[in-house]
């Protein structure tokens, strides 16, 4: 009896995760994520434009590909359930900030670069998959980068990238995650460090 049980329940999961899986689109995915690096590269990097300008249009094209409040959820982490509706409100209208900030000034680093999309992974993750790709580099290898990305109906959302098996989500929700737990003043303290950091002036390399 043990054992029936235990094999029906094994088909359970292998099923769920078989659901999971088939749930994404992949062909649509890979489409997606290859739109937004073209836009990317096309309308923002090769553009012949002011830097003000780039910074609009990169705005634009990274609130629309990533799903930033379930990022932000994300790498709050534990943190999330315990907060209040101001904290998380306020928390991921200056990650949202903070992000646009910082990769509207690295996108540059992809000038001159393609990326060469090599089809996707499954995700265990229900309605994710992963889409995989590469970058060409004027030395070494090419650099491997991995969209994870989320389908919600025809819809779909960049949910986390991994550059050279590091994932930007994972090493976020760490950091934040330690500053909360070293930190007195814990989410509140946490917002204030990311508002000083968007305040902060760029600097030109």
């Amino acid at each position: 009896m043990k054992k029936n049980l235990f094999w029906s329940f094994l088909a359970v999961v292998l099923l769920g995760i078989g659901t999971a899986r088939a749930d994404v689109d992949g062909a649509k995915a890979e489409a997606f994520v290859k739109k937004v690096t073209t836009e990317g590269i096309e309308e923002i990097i090769n553009a012949n434009v002011s830097q003000q300008v780039k910074d609009q249009r990169f705005a634009k094209l990274f609130n629309e590909a990533l799903d930033l409040d379930f990022i932000g959820q994300f790498v709050l982490g534990r943190n999330w359930r315990t907060s209040t509706p101001e904290q998380r409100s306020a928390f991921i209208k200056v990650y949202r900030e903070l992000n646009v900030k910082t990769w509207s000034q690295r996108f540059d680093e992809f000038k001159g670069k393609n990326f060469i999309f090599s089809g996707t992974t499954p995700s265990n993750s229900k309605n994710q998959i992963f889409v995989n790709s590469s970058v060409p580099m004027e030395q070494g290898e090419p650099a491997k980068v991995v969209w994870r990305v989320k389908q919600s109906g025809n819809n779909y959302k960049i949910v986390d990238i991994i550059i050279e098996n590091v994932s930007l989500a994972i090493t976020a929700r760490n950091e934040y995650s330690s500053f909360i737990k070293n930190n007195p003043g814990g989410v509140d303290a946490l917002i204030k460090d990311l508002q000083k950091k968007v305040n902060q002036p760029v600097v030109k390399k």
